[in-house]
């Protein structure tokens, strides 16, 4: 290269700052110094990058084409430095998370966000994982974090949130409009089922035995064949609250068993040795579970359970 980046900063600051003079102060250099390097600029790059007009320097038609095209190359540079400097100081340059599906998508987006607001530099891999998916990417050392309600004993670990399971159908599927049911009376109906994503030590949680079963593979998938009438599942309050209260799904009349509840848990995968942005990660996604989720769910809860409740009339 025939210019270096210290001469297009230079450029840049002439042009930001309006003057030679401005420019010195603002990039700690003397005036004699920018001026001399933006005119070796020009008889290297054989055009003319400036013109004075009174006290104030104006880029020419040239100079204005060549500077957008250098301050991209500034703006990757400026990122390197950075990214140099989070290194420096601790900060992982990726950190990876498994996160089981019963967790809204929304909440981890929020909390992701915010976690980019601090730590820009650092790369995010998440792994949206059903069951035993979050434990087996754990155990294999794949994660650096995991939520999930699976048991992981020998991993450092945190209560994150409790999540309800509630088994719904269509209104238009034929056992809500049947009287009190038992589990017995809904194996001979399809159920829906979310396949677990491990690829050993797969679990059915859930699964009745019936033979009528279609099993699919994300969570929002099952939401939408129990809208569309082909079943009935135990699905995540967190995904069909709403469509409960809206009338969109139906909890079944069971007489035992409508709901089931299960605590989320967040998993290190380095226990106390995790770093700086891992640990600020969970902190973020703890402080999103005790601030923000109540907000969300315990109000829905509360009507969805008295209308559980409520006395047949």
């Amino acid at each position: 290269m025939r210019v270096t980046l210290e001469q297009w900063r230079m450029l840049k600051a002439v042009v930001d700052h309006g003057g030679f003079a401005h420019a010195a102060a603002a990039v700690h250099k003397s005036q004699s110094s920018i001026n001399h390097a933006i005119h070796k600029m020009e008889d290297q790059l054989g055009v003319k990058l400036l013109q004075v007009k009174g006290r104030k320097a104006y880029l020419t038609d040239a100079g204005s084409l060549l500077l957008r095209r250098a301050e991209s190359l500034l703006d990757s540079a400026q990122h390197i430095d950075d990214l140099a400097q989070s290194l420096s100081a601790g900060e992982e340059p990726e950190i990876s998370l498994a996160i089981d599906q019963i967790m809204p998508a929304v909440y981890i987006t929020e909390v992701l966000e915010l976690f980019a607001n601090e730590y820009p530099n650092t790369r995010v891999q998440l792994y949206e994982t059903v069951l035993s998916g979050a434990r087996e990417a754990l155990e294999e050392g794949a994660v650096d974090l995991a939520i999930t309600g699976a048991g992981m004993p020998g991993y450092l670990s945190e209560p994150m949130t409790g999540v309800d399971f509630i088994a719904v159908a269509s209104p238009r599927h034929e056992l809500c409009n049947m009287g009190p049911l038992n589990l017995d009376d809904l194996r001979n109906f399809r159920q829906i089922v979310t396949r677990d994503s491990a690829l050993q030590d797969k679990v059915d949680s859930g699964w009745l035995k019936a033979e009528q079963r279609w099993t699919v593979s994300n969570l929002s998938t099952a939401v939408a064949m129990v809208q569309r009438g082909v079943g009935f599942a135990w699905l995540p309050m967190t995904r069909v609250g709403p469509l409960i209260l809206s009338d969109e799904l139906k909890v079944l009349p069971l007489e035992k068993g409508a709901l089931r509840s299960m605590t989320l848990q967040m998993y290190y995968g380095r226990g106390e040795q995790s770093g700086p942005g891992v640990m600020r990660l969970a902190e973020l996604l703890k402080e999103f579970c005790v601030m923000q989720c109540p907000k969300h769910d315990i109000p829905m809860r509360a009507q969805i359970l008295a209308e559980i409740e409520k006395p047949e009339t």
